[in-house]
């Protein structure tokens, strides 16, 4: 800018949009632990179309407005609503959309999500969907990754897929971005809503999404991979499955409730958890669910926090968590009439998965425990799956997805 000259609208608007990208990927870097290493690169390549995405938020609202007057069931994959998204990645054309899905009672829903397809042309039909499933971001409506100034930043290995010519799409799974019922690990659902976003990527022309499916997820989004893949057949047989790859997975909750139940990371997870179930369940559960399992204060504290989502609000969910350290559950949950039968349904079974599976765990997760993860890949081992387990020694719960990248791209290349 010449000296003297005063500061023009346009230049403040660039300013304030490169302020607004310096915070929200500061706070990415915090929340998801990486801090100035290799995956930073990935976040910077997609982050610079944040400015955009901030421009255009307030007009994105409305899109995850339920419409009035409700719309009947459809078939699940069926597309309600539609819009391109401003600033998707260099080379890639992106769809936010509404589209019908199941819940685990069967009943239809509508659920928010994404689709990113690489804008060179394709025939219909003629690229593998890669469905990924995303760690916890909350539960709230406005937790949703997809409804952020910032939707692509989060989609662990998005450069790579898009790069090697495939589909990617991704489900905010049900009860976040439109309301709806609850997901939280919660087995069926969470399926369901990453099997037909892949359904509903075919019906977008341009894309040219196939009906083969790679699923991929990350912690969360590992336990909702591992039951899609279990019941794609029944549910979704139209769809062929290539393979399953998940990185920290959520594959004993019992487990891992136990042994994080005893610090701010555990509370938080089971507050999402436990308010997740009392809702989806309550036919199921004593009376007053939540006091059947959990302390006085943490019965009246578990709904307010799951009102908050994980980014942007970890100051207010560890204000809220701490006090309730070893003061949260009233004993073991998995000894709970109820809760350790819900807990054990939703936990995905030690029966071999049918498709290939690849397993990322990072040496240092603290949340997700390597042993844990270690048990259910000797379990798919042993029952005859086809297995390739990377275990990362400088990983955690945070980095392992970006950081296992070099060898899922391998495994698939090899797979498909």
């Amino acid at each position: 800018m010449a000296e003297g000259r005063a500061p023009s609208p346009e230049h403040h608007k660039r300013s304030r949009r490169r302020t607004i990208f310096r915070r929200v990927l500061l706070a990415a870097l915090i929340v998801v632990g990486i801090g100035v290493a290799p995956g930073a690169a990935r976040l910077i390549d997609f982050g610079v179309r944040v400015g955009e995405g901030a421009a255009v938020q307030p007009a994105v609202a409305p899109f995850y407005i339920a419409p009035t007057p409700a719309p009947g069931p459809a078939a699940p994959g069926t597309i309600l609503r539609q819009e391109v998204v401003v600033g998707a990645p260099e080379g890639a054309t992106a769809w936010r959309i509404l589209y019908h899905s199941t819940d685990v009672n069967g009943s239809d829903t509508l659920v928010s999500g994404l689709v990113i397809a690489p804008s060179a042309p394709a025939a219909d039909g003629t690229r593998t969907v890669v469905s990924w499933a995303h760690p916890t971001t909350g539960t709230a409506p406005r937790c949703a990754p997809s409804s952020g100034i910032a939707p692509f930043v989060f989609i662990e290995g998005l450069s790579d897929l898009l790069a090697a010519g495939h589909v990617v799409v991704a489900t905010d799974y049900a009860g976040m971005g439109i309301a709806g019922p609850p997901s939280f690990l919660i087995g069926a659902t969470e399926a369901a809503n990453v099997l037909d976003i892949a359904r509903a990527a075919r019906l977008i022309e341009g894309a040219g999404a196939s009906d083969r499916v790679v699923l991929w997820g990350h912690s969360q989004g590992g336990h909702a991979s591992l039951f899609a893949a279990q019941r794609a057949a029944s549910y979704a047989p139209e769809l062929t499955i290539a393979g399953v790859a998940v990185a920290a997975p959520a594959t004993n909750l019992g487990a891992l409730l136990s042994a994080d139940i005893g610090d701010v990371s555990g509370v938080t997870i089971g507050a999402y958890a436990f308010t997740s179930y009392a809702e989806a369940y309550a036919s199921r559960l004593p009376g007053n669910p939540l006091a059947s399992v959990l302390t006085a204060a943490g019965a009246a504290a578990a709904p307010r926090m799951a009102e908050l989502c994980l980014l942007g609000q970890n100051s207010e969910l560890h204000t809220m968590a701490n006090p309730l350290i070893g003061a949260f559950v009233t004993g073991d949950p998995t000894t709970k009439p109820g809760w350790s039968q819900l807990l054990a349904e939703n936990t995905p079974a030690q029966v071999p998965v049918p498709v290939p599976l690849f397993v990322a765990q990072g040496a240092k997760d603290t949340l997700v425990r390597p042993e844990i993860t270690a048990a259910y890949v000797a379990a798919q081992t042993q029952g005859g799956t086809a297995v390739e387990s990377h275990v990362l020694p400088d990983a955690t719960h945070a980095t392992v997805a970006l950081e296992a990248m070099p060898y899922l791209m391998k495994w698939m290349g090899a797979l498909l």
